[in-house]
């Protein structure tokens, strides 16, 4: 085979390959959404509620000082199960939301998420109970 032929073949390959890609990224399909749940419970300022178990109305005054500083908030459900709240990439204004509601019972709607035992919640929307 002489160089000419050799190095043309190789092209038309690397082109079919390309072409291959190509259609594949085209016919591939876009994972499925995660399906929006409701779950009930307590807003909790995570630092105080981790550190030394502080929760409730009595403590209602200061998870929302600590909310509203920057730290993480979660949800006590009913089921004693915690979830880290956080907000949707797109649009923030419902987790901005729960940070009023700290130290208080509220509805969150939202898409859970998790990590390596952590459960999560992007929270789309939340009611005060």
């Amino acid at each position: 085979m002489n160089t000419r032929r050799f190095l043309a073949s190789g092209v038309v390959l690397a082109g079919l390959g390309l072409a291959s890609l190509a259609l594949a990224a085209e016919t591939k399909e876009a994972p499925a959404k995660a399906a929006e749940m409701t779950v009930q419970g307590e807003i909790l300022d995570m630092a105080c509620y981790v550190s030394h178990g502080a929760k409730g109305p009595d403590h209602a005054g200061c998870a929302k000082s600590c909310a509203k500083s920057g730290q993480p908030v979660g949800l006590l459900a009913s089921d004693g199960t915690v979830y880290i709240l956080y907000a949707s990439h797109g649009d923030s204004s419902a987790f901005d939301q729960v940070k009023d509601l700290a130290g208080a019972k509220a509805e969150i709607k939202g898409v859970m998420g998790g990590k390596e035992g952590l459960k999560g919640i992007e929270v789309h929307s939340v009611k005060a109970l």
